[in-house]
């Protein structure tokens, strides 16, 4: 887990430096606007979308560093991204440093969005607990788009897309 967040944060960093000065995204807008209005808190969606490309990049990288199979663990092969849906983002704060961590779930920020995700079609991706279903570790940060009826009725549940899918 140690290795990913130092990853994680390195290109986060890279990241926060190569788009300084530029407009946030969209989703970015949209987040900071919801939780900032509701909940007194700052989110920044980093990660959306995703092209087969730069999931190809991340995915080797990942890879190239500490083998495959603990890549699986926390990183999809191309073709296999829910980023690549358009559909996910990944959410962080500057309470961690902008940083995609385990410790964001129990920040203030990261409490607010697990509380109010489904409210607007989210749901948290890779849940504690959940490890074995999703085949990823927990990422408190990485919610994806599934509509405001199926997200409510995933939470109320405890259900992830996978097994939504598969009951349902």
């Amino acid at each position: 887990m140690k290795m990913k967040t130092k990853m994680i944060m390195m290109m986060m960093k890279k990241k926060l430096v190569a788009n300084k000065g530029l407009p946030p995204s969209r989703e970015s807008e949209v987040l900071q606007n919801i939780s900032a209005r509701l909940f007194d808190c700052f989110l920044v969606a980093t990660y959306c979308y995703r092209s087969f490309e730069t999931q190809q990049a991340i995915y080797q990288n990942f890879v190239d560093q500490y083998g495959e199979e603990a890549a699986n663990r926390f990183s999809a092969k191309p073709g296999e991204s829910e980023h690549q849906t358009g559909l996910t983002m990944d959410v962080t704060s500057e309470s961690v440093d902008f940083a995609l961590v385990e410790e964001f779930g129990s920040t203030k920020e990261g409490e607010w969005i697990a509380a109010h995700a489904a409210e607007f079609g989210f749901v948290l991706s890779y849940p504690e607990g959940k490890e074995d279903i999703t085949g990823y570790i927990y990422e408190p940060w990485h919610y994806r788009y599934v509509g405001e009826e199926h997200a409510k009725f995933m939470k109320e549940n405890d259900l992830v897309l996978k097994e939504y899918l598969n009951e349902y």
